[in-house]
């Protein structure tokens, strides 16, 4: 089972489906000319996961500020200033509130200088807060350009950073970057080769098309099909959309969208001799004319802080609109299918790699699927029944005397300690033989037996461990407070660098 939400349709009026639990680690990127349906993509991407993540949209045009009435997003006005912009920020990812934040009143120094401050908030919270969130980012080049525009170097260099921080270090935080630009050669290079997923639409420079090609693993000779995309045509290729570029068509929308174009419109009837008239001679209630050069306008005044801090604070996420409603069904089903989604995401090859606060949502996610309600474990629960499935201890084993002591020592470890000790538990009621350093680093989530080595250590100098190594080199881990061994293992290598303390004899 995947998350799948529908982008619209693929070859052969498939639908085409984007991974969003994928999405959340490996970022998208979307380029097309003016016109071309990125807005009209992305506006598809926000209504189809927006009840099922968090979302912020940064929005120079104010396109998307109709979220907030089918949504519920609320709304934050960037002329509120740098610091209240951070603090607002904090209080977005404590309150798991999605928002869009609107810049159109703002000039281009003054909106670079806002999005920095504003992603700056997002990006620099507690550890508690990394909850998945997806941060949108149209027209990115106007905030990570390649080279100096109009805004000053000092804005451009806080945004550029910023932009950079969401893209290059944002995932261990929970912030998956999606960006919309018209040209890649606009775009600054260290942001969009963070990116693992991409939606190339119509565009007809040589550069730009020869630089998607390459992105999408095309041939060269291939780029001229960019130039007979037609609007919200789109290809496709990365983990979370498909492993072969693949050409799709985006879904309809349901909001209201502010920035699209205006229709052709009939021109009024009307002699010549009246519309010479209506150019040259001054109507009856026509408005004085403003002076020229025309005056700077006067700076809006800035909303309240306290007011925009109140309406995140009372916010309250729209519902999801499927599943509906609830499958009443006994507690010992319920546990059932718990265990058997948990054991879908240890199936995953990636899911050890990946942040609780992620394999939380995509839990959650799968729980409503399955209509079985959308908070049927909190989140420590959630970690701790993790530490158990990673472990990968039988049925037989959780329900004995042992388990539950070994649960109660694991209290004493951190938190990302719990799965590797608990996994050396089960090997010692099993009497298998002793895991070695790369199976240990697999289930912490590492590639690095040296690692492994070292968190052997740490939990033997808790007293919780004791490793020995025999005369034939084969490693036993003892449990003294549970009273358990594992068997011996395979033979060490000679050398005792980077190994525990206990094991050196």
């Amino acid at each position: 089972m995947t998350t799948g939400i529908d982008m619209g349709s693929g070859r052969d009026g498939a639908p085409a489906l984007l991974d969003l639990a994928e999405l959340l680690a490996t970022r998208l990127l979307v380029q097309g000319n003016s016109g071309s349906g990125k807005s009209h993509l992305l506006r598809r991407l926000l209504e189809q996961s927006a009840p099922l993540v968090q979302q912020a949209v940064i929005d120079p045009e104010g396109d998307f500020v109709s979220l907030a009435e089918q949504f519920g997003h609320v709304v934050v006005d960037a002329a509120c200033g740098d610091a209240e912009l951070q603090r607002i920020a904090l209080r977005v990812r404590q309150h798991r509130v999605s928002v869009v934040l609107n810049l159109e009143s703002l000039d281009a120094d003054e909106q670079l200088r806002a999005t920095a401050a504003f992603l700056g908030g997002l990006f620099d919270v507690d550890r508690s807060m990394w909850f998945p969130m997806l941060v949108v980012v149209d027209e990115a080049q106007l905030f990570a350009p390649v080279m100096a525009g109009e805004a000053s170097d000092e804005a451009r260099r806080l945004s550029l950073g910023a932009m950079t921080n969401l893209m290059c270090r944002g995932r261990k935080r929970g912030l998956a970057g999606v960006i919309a630009t018209q040209r890649l050669a606009k775009l600054a290079k260290n942001v969009a080769a963070e990116a693992s997923n991409f939606l190339m639409g119509r565009t007809f420079l040589d550069i730009d098309m020869a630089r998607a090609a390459d992105l999408l693993g095309m041939d060269r000779r291939q780029a001229e099909m960019f130039r007979d995309l037609e609007r919200g045509q789109f290809v496709a290729l990365g983990p979370a959309l498909s492993k072969r570029p693949l050409p799709l068509r985006i879904g309809a929308v349901s909001s209201v969208d502010r920035g699209g174009a205006p229709g052709l419109m009939p021109l009024p009837e009307q002699a010549p001799e009246d519309a010479s008239k209506l150019i040259f001679e001054a109507g009856a209630n026509e408005p004085s004319p403003s002076p020229w050069p025309p005056r700077p306008a006067a700076a809006r005044p800035r909303p309240p802080a306290n007011d925009v801090f109140r309406q995140i604070e009372s916010y309250r996420p729209t519902p999801a609109p499927e599943p509906e409603p609830e499958i009443p069904m006994d507690p010992a089903e319920r546990e059932a299918i718990m265990t058997e989604i948990l054991r879908e995401l240890m199936a995953d090859p990636e899911t050890r790699t990946r942040q609780v606060a992620v394999l939380y949502q995509d839990f959650t996610v799968r729980c409503r699927m399955r209509r079985i309600g959308q908070a049927s474990l909190s989140l420590d629960e959630f970690r701790r029944r993790l530490a158990v499935a990673r472990a990968g201890a039988s049925a037989d084993i959780t329900g004995s005397e042992r388990w539950q002591a070994a649960l109660a020592a694991a209290a004493s470890l951190p938190e990302d300690l719990h799965s590797l000790f608990l996994f050396i538990v089960r090997s010692a009621i099993e009497q298998t033989p002793c895991p070695s350093d790369a199976e240990l680093a697999a289930v912490y989530g590492s590639h690095s037996p040296s690692r492994a080595r070292r968190l052997i250590g740490y939990i033997e100098e808790r007293g919780l461990l004791v490793c020995h190594v025999d005369f034939r080199g084969q490693r036993t881990l003892a449990l003294p407070t549970l009273g358990l061994e594992t068997a011996p293992g395979l033979a060490l290598p000679r050398t005792t660098a980077g190994m525990p303390r206990g094991a050196r004899g």
